[in-house]
């Protein structure tokens, strides 16, 4: 299925009038369904979709490493695709229990959360002593936006990127939801065998609690970010003991959260 399509549209710019094809990107719906049973479904960018099935179950907790995924199929259906994950006995088995369990059905920004306390803890603490120059920041973001084919094309996409100070952007995802942007680069690190102890996740949205906990899963200790947090995320960067640094433009940025890892950082005070 095609992640970009084109569409014919009327335009103005400049005082003049004109048309002509836009990209666009594609929105489908994708059904994440563990041993026959659907999940979730997920309005997303129809690409990558292996990464978000591996990030999506590590993210959600619903496996606890890649091992427990035997296999993944992406059947298409009528209206959209449907992502076959088989997983080992003991996960499925427990999903089933949760399922008997749920009164009803979970929305799609926290799915198979259960209760309020489950909802905004973070999914595990990252114990990392990496750290970041500041004079690196920039360099990461600009990295980031250098590869988002795209959004170049359509500016209606996310993306989501690993960065480390050796090899710089490692990897990208790129997606119309910034949750799946996360999750698909997730993926893409579990199944590459990157450990994200020892990098950076970069995010082109604002942060929201779920982008900070599915970060603390991936085990990043340093977030960086073009737009503002939420105040729930801030906090939740602090127990999770994640370096939060958001409104990156340029070498301008602001750190929320643990600036101990952020080092050469040192400015003056403005009155």
């Amino acid at each position: 299925m095609r992640s970009l399509r084109p569409f014919e549209r009327q335009f103005r710019r400049a005082g003049r009038a004109g048309n002509g094809p836009r990209m666009l990107a594609e929105e489908t719906p994708v059904a994440l369904s563990f041993n026959g049973v659907t999940h979730a479904v997920m309005m997303a960018t129809p690409s990558d979709l292996e990464d978000f099935a591996v990030g999506f179950s590590l993210n959600e907790g619903i496996v606890g490493s890649l091992a427990d995924i035997e296999a993944i199929e992406m059947v298409e259906v009528e209206d959209g695709i449907d992502l076959q994950i088989r997983v080992i006995d003991e996960v499925g088995e427990r999903l089933a229990k949760r399922r008997r369990a749920m009164a009803g059905p979970v929305g799609c920004g926290l799915c198979g959360v259960e209760s309020i306390e489950e909802a905004v803890k973070p999914r595990a603490a990252v114990a990392s002593d990496f750290a970041l120059a500041s004079s690196d920041i920039a360099a990461a973001m600009a990295q980031l936006t250098r590869v988002q084919a795209m959004n170049a094309e359509t500016g209606a996409v996310h993306a989501a990127g690993f960065w480390t100070p050796e090899d710089g952007l490692r990897v990208a995802r790129e997606d119309v939801g910034r949750h799946n942007a996360l999750d698909k680069l997730a993926g893409a690190l579990a199944r590459g065998g990157v450990d994200g102890a020892h990098g950076v996740v970069l995010l082109t949205s604002r942060v929201s609690v779920e982008m900070v906990q599915k970060t603390a899963t991936i085990g990043s200790p340093i977030i960086l970010a073009i737009s503002a947090p939420t105040a729930l995320a801030v906090r939740t960067a602090e127990k999770a003991d994640i370096t939060l640094v958001a409104v990156v433009r340029g070498e301008d940025h602001e750190i929320f959260t643990h600036p101990r890892r952020i080092t050469n950082g040192e400015i003056a005070d403005v009155a």
